[in-house]
């Protein structure tokens, strides 16, 4: 701040002078709270770290949000891939696929069966748990098996 000379007259009356004095007062409080801010480290660092902290909050919202999207996505082009992939597949194959699993139960049901009588406790516990995660993933196995048809048919006329 700079002041006027001393020789020259600031003010004319006392309540002018009055009011420069409080306008100085005020300016110098703002100026000091200004500096106090600036001076306040970790006041300062909190603020910054709630703005990234909310920057990243928003970040992860969009994330998750485009890679549910994309999942969506995902999986609508797996089972379009699946369909495609039965609708190519002979009667034929598709005969013996049928065939071969209902042997694939009957005997999984004999092995279960014996598995039953002869294994021990915490063995059958985590088959049991085994088995019905894969219950409930059962669309993806079927997946999973169609595009490994696709595959092994694709080699196989590619070599023949």
């Amino acid at each position: 701040m700079t002041q006027p000379p001393h020789d020259e007259p600031t003010a004319t009356s006392t309540e002018e002078l009055r009011e420069q004095v409080e306008q100085t007062r005020t300016a110098l409080g703002e100026t000091v709270q200004a500096l106090a801010a600036k001076t306040d480290v970790k006041a300062r660092a909190q603020e910054k770290a709630a703005e990234v902290k909310e920057q990243a909050a928003t970040k992860a919202g969009e994330l998750k949000e485009q890679a549910a999207v994309k999942a969506g996505e995902l999986k609508a082009k797996a089972a379009d891939l699946a369909h495609q992939a039965q609708d190519r597949l002979p009667d034929p194959v598709k005969d013996k696929a049928t065939q071969a699993a209902g042997q694939a139960r009957a005997r999984a049901a004999q092995a279960g069966q014996l598995w039953q009588e002869k294994a021990p406790e915490p063995a059958r516990e985590k088959t049991a748990r085994g088995a019905q995660l894969a219950r409930d993933n059962r669309k993806l196995l079927l997946v999973a098996a169609s595009g490994a048809a696709v595959v092994w048919l694709a080699c196989r006329r590619w070599k023949g």
